[in-house]
């Protein structure tokens, strides 16, 4: 299958030099509704801020007249040895926002040599992603069903893919104020407000909307279980995510049995939890608490890592997401005890205004960040770090 071609992407990504500038560039590409929807948290937005403010509290205290000459920044966790300690988070509805979304990040994080986890609430059949980019992981929301876990669990292992991350922390729809303010809602609704910002948006509205409808027809969300969902302008959408809030411990000991790969829980914030999914036989964790999407007031995940970390990083693969925007914060978070860090909104802003080469173009930002940085620090490889390097102000 061919990568998703993008006339004009390149130019419009020309004058990117950091993570922050697809964010800008995206607030201008995309209709008002589909930022808000990437861009925002939940209800007041306190855990979405407090995620950057906590790498603001940490300071460096670097290591002078080192021989850093052979640093490198490639980083092996699974069994798999990526050319950088970062990789991109899941994301819903991503072919909504960019044209292929998901094809588009797969295929770019393959190529950049980083893992990519595709999002259960994709718009775009797991079997494609998996055919482009047979290394990337899936995320699934799973519902407290055993005959739909194991039909769901069993349809990815049959695609390909060999890690499976199953997300925690969405026991039933969060309230997304902000989305609602802004126009955005699921199932999404038709209306002139929506329509006047595709005619605004041109760009997006032709180059993704438009090219999807075309080609693709309606979008359904088609991995929530093993057979096709519901289309997104559905009626029925929310019912179709039902039973999250039925989903517990004996759940994952079902899905620990059945699944054969690599299973990793995203969602955790407590170190007892850690050490139960430890216990169940998880082989790794990613500490998040969504981006700041779910339970507004949640604990930054930097801030929760040190201790879980502690608590179970001789026994899984600890690693986490929230707020990392620079090379400096991946290198933060390594020294507080992660090893390995994972990055979406992003990724997804880079996929929107640039498609393929926008998603090459900030893994390569963001990589060699950390390689300069790493420099600076007094490092040659990420063996070398931890928390003595950092100071909490």
């Amino acid at each position: 299958m061919k990568i998703p071609n993008q006339a004009g992407a390149s130019r419009r990504i020309r004058n990117a030099l950091s993570l922050d500038d697809f964010e800008t560039l995206a607030r201008r590409h995309l209709p008002i509704p589909l930022f808000a929807y990437i861009v925002g948290g939940s209800e007041t937005n306190q855990s979405l801020t407090d995620n950057r403010r906590a790498f603001g509290e940490y300071y460096f205290r670097p290591h002078v007249l080192r021989d850093v000459s052979s640093r490198s920044s490639r980083k092996k966790i699974f069994d798999t040895e990526y050319d950088a300690p970062f990789g991109i988070a899941p994301m819903g509805i991503s072919a909504l926002m960019a044209y292929r979304g998901d094809i588009v990040l797969a295929a770019a994080a393959t190529q950049s040599n980083i893992p990519m986890i595709m999002s259960g609430s994709s718009l775009i059949r797991l079997e494609e992603v998996a055919e482009v980019a047979p290394g990337s992981w899936f995320q699934a929301y799973l519902p407290g069903e055993p005959d739909r876990i194991d039909a769901l669990i069993d349809r990815v292992a049959a695609a390909g893919f060999k890690t499976l991350v199953l997300t925690v922390d969405v026991a039933i729809l969060p309230s997304r104020e902000n989305n609602i303010r802004a126009g955005f809602s699921t199932p999404l609704r038709p209306s002139l407000r929506l329509a006047w910002q595709g005619i605004s948006h041109p760009a997006w509205s032709i180059g993704t909307f438009g090219r999807t409808i075309m080609s693709h027809g309606i979008p359904h969300f088609e991995n929530s279980y093993a057979t096709r969902g519901v289309p997104i302008i559905a009626r029925s959408v929310t019912r179709d995510f039902g039973k999250r809030d039925h989903l517990n411990w004996e759940h994952l000991k079902q899905i620990r049995s059945r699944w054969k790969g690599r299973l990793v829980v995203k969602g955790i914030m407590r170190e007892d939890d850690a050490a139960a999914a430890a216990l169940a036989g998880v082989d790794g964790i990613i500490v998040s608490n969504h981006g700041g999407r779910q339970l507004d007031g949640t604990l930054s995940p930097l801030r929760a890592l040190p201790r879980i970390a502690e608590a179970v990083g001789d026994r899984m693969t600890v690693m986490v997401d929230g707020g990392i925007r620079r090379g400096t914060d991946v290198l933060k978070a390594l020294a507080l005890g992660a090893e390995f860090v994972f990055v979406g909104r992003p990724f997804l802003y880079a996929a929107a205004v640039g498609g393929y080469a926008g998603v090459i173009k900030a893994a390569s930002i963001l990589g060699e960040q950390v390689r300069r940085d790493m420099a600076l620090l007094g490092i040659t490889g990420f063996d070398e770090l931890s928390p003595d390097f950092l100071e909490h102000i």
